[in-house]
């Protein structure tokens, strides 16, 4: 049996309205028509089964017959904080694999190397692949990709976090055993460029340890994928079911 078309809306109660793009493609391109069946979410880690009731101009009305918790999310919270990249496809690459991976945040960041920059519409592009990737994967919550201009803004969002991890290519050693992680983790990977001398020593002032990624220098969007795949293996969140911590 195929999976169910799942789909973000604003609010669910008994009812539910699909607007704007979703409306859009579930209307054109997926062809949904009333009596089909599909999954809701709301990104409260909830999901709900939903029937088409009526297709009007600008939207499909569905009623909610099922509400339950998804199983997909990550019992481990984990933040993801990169550097925004030059090339607007690998800023989308490292979006749609941490959400694939199961981060609950991401955050994108300018720091003193960075050259490129964000906008608004970027920002919202990010957003949306969130979005779409949390669908593809199944996951319930699409994690918010959200912007700091300065790298002090950046780790400042992950003081309450238990295990700060600082990616830095110069460091001769890692300053924490990853393989022995435990709890909550920020992870900050920086843009092309980078990082200073000047940023390395503000991160171990704001609680972060540098690590290295071996003896190879990684591009930025390979650096972000395998730090977060190795956290993830480490926290148990891949080949282990640990069951859903929404």
């Amino acid at each position: 049996m195929a999976e169910r078309r799942r789909f973000f809306v604003d609010t669910i109660g008994e009812t539910a309205e699909l607007i704007g793009e979703e409306f859009e493609h579930a209307k054109n391109v997926l062809r949904l028509g009333v009596g089909d069946e599909v999954v809701l979410l709301d990104n409260s880690g909830k999901e709900y089964t939903a029937v088409a009731a009526a297709v009007e101009k600008k939207k499909i009305l569905f009623n909610v017959v099922r509400e339950e918790l998804g199983t997909r999310e990550a019992a481990s919270d984990v933040l993801l904080l990169f550097g925004y990249l030059k090339n607007a496809d690998k800023n989308e690459f490292i979006v749609q694999k941490a959400v694939e991976l199961g981060v609950k945040r991401i955050g994108v960041f300018s720091s003193e190397y960075s050259s490129a920059y964000m906008n608004p519409n970027k920002l919202e592009r990010l957003n949306k692949v969130s979005k779409e990737a949390a669908k593809q994967c199944l996951r319930s919550v699409a994690p918010e990709v959200v912007y700091y201009d300065t790298l002090e803004k950046t780790l400042e969002t992950a003081a309450e976090y238990e295990n700060k991890l600082f990616a830095c290519e110069f460091a001769d050693k890692s300053d924490q055993d990853i393989r022995a992680l435990r709890g909550s983790v920020a992870i900050v990977i920086g843009s092309e460029g980078g990082f200073s001398r000047q940023e390395e020593e503000l991160a171990r002032e704001k609680g972060f340890a540098s690590v290295t990624l071996g003896k190879r220098i990684l591009r930025a969007e390979t650096a972000a994928v395998a730090l977060t795949s190795v956290v993830m293996f480490v926290l148990g969140e891949l080949g282990e079911d640990k069951g859903a911590n929404a």
